[in-house]
C-alpha cells in the first residue's frame, strides 16, 4: 500500500470555478495541494478562487477551455503541466440537461457526450501517456451521478453520458494499470439546483433522510487521492443510499 500526501501533489480539476468543483479545490489547497484549475465561462469566479487559494501558500494556475470541443481536452494536460508534472486529475466539469428521450436534439446529445464523456477520456489518455513516459503513477477521479448506475428516462443525454463515464472508469482502471489508479464518485443530492427549485419529496428517496454536504464530497476526493493505491476501478456512491431505493 502506497500513501501519498496532498502536499506532494499537483492536481488538475476541471470545472473548478463554482459549486462542488470550487469546494474540492479549496479543501485540497488547505491540505497543501498545488492546483491547476480549469474553467470555461466563469473567469471572474476562477480568478477570485485563485486569489483565495494563493493566500493559503500553495501554487494555483488557471486554464480556460471549452470542453465541448474535444480538441481542447487534448491540450489541457500540456497546459497544466507547464508548471509541474500532474499527479492527479479530477474530471468534475459536467453538463446537466433536463431533456427526456423525446426532446433530446442531436446537438444536446453530442454536447453532453463531449463534455461528460469524451473530455474525461482524452484528458485521462493524455495524462496516462505522460505518466508512462516519465515512469510514474497518477490518480484519476471521475465525478459521476447515482443515475449513472440506475439510468432512467429523465435527464436522458446527461444520464447516458454519465453511464458511459462509469464504464470508462472501470475500463481505464484495467487498461491503464499500473500507471493509473482510476476511481469514481457517484453523487446524489448534494447541492440544490441553481434555480432553487427542488423536488419537494426528494428526501423520501434518500435513506439517510438529508441532503449531502459539499465537505463530504471533498473528504471522499481526499481519501481517493491519498489512500491506498490498491483501490482502483471502484465507484463510491455518495448519495445517502439513494441508489438502493
Amino acid at each position: 500500500m502506497r500513501l501519498m500526501a496532498l502536499s506532494d501533489q499537483h492536481i488538475l480539476i476541471t470545472g473548478a470555478a463554482k459549486r462542488i468543483g470550487r469546494e474540492i479545490a479549496l479543501h485540497l489547497a488547505k491540505k497543501g495541494a498545488n492546483l491547476a484549475l480549469h474553467f470555461n465561462h466563469s473567469k471572474t469566479e476562477a480568478e477570485e478562487l485563485r486569489k483565495e487559494i494563493s493566500n493559503l501558500g500553495v501554487n494555483c494556475s488557471l486554464i480556460q477551455g471549452d470542453l465541448s470541443a474535444v480538441s481542447n481536452a487534448v491540450t489541457l494536460i500540456k497546459e497544466a503541466e507547464k508548471w509541474a508534472p500532474l499527479s492527479s486529475l479530477i474530471n468534475n466539469a459536467s453538463l446537466f440537461g433536463s431533456e427526456d428521450y423525446s426532446t433530446t436534439s442531436p446537438q444536446d446529445w453530442q454536447k453532453h457526450l463531449n463534455i461528460n464523456l469524451s473530455a474525461p477520456f482524452f484528458l485521462s489518455q493524455q495524462l496516462i501517456e505522460s505518466a508512462k513516459q516519465a515512469k510514474r503513477q497518477v490518480r484519476i477521479i471521475n465525478m459521476l451521478d447515482w443515475r449513472a448506475l440506475r439510468p432512467s428516462g429523465d435527464h436522458f443525454a446527461y444520464t447516458i453520458s454519465k453511464a458511459g463515464l462509469a464504464s470508462l472508469t472501470k475500463a481505464l482502471a484495467s487498461a491503464a494499470a499500473p500507471h493509473a489508479i482510476v476511481n469514481g464518485i457517484a453523487l446524489g443530492a448534494i447541492l440544490p439546483p441553481k434555480t432553487g427549485q427542488t423536488p419537494k419529496d426528494i428526501l423520501k428517496s434518500i435513506p439517510r433522510d438529508r441532503w449531502g454536504r459539499v465537505e463530504e464530497v471533498a473528504q471522499t476526493v481526499e481519501f481517493l487521492l491519498t489512500g491506498s493505491d490498491y483501490i482502483t476501478g471502484e465507484i463510491i456512491h455518495l448519495d445517502g443510499g439513494r441508489h438502493l431505493v
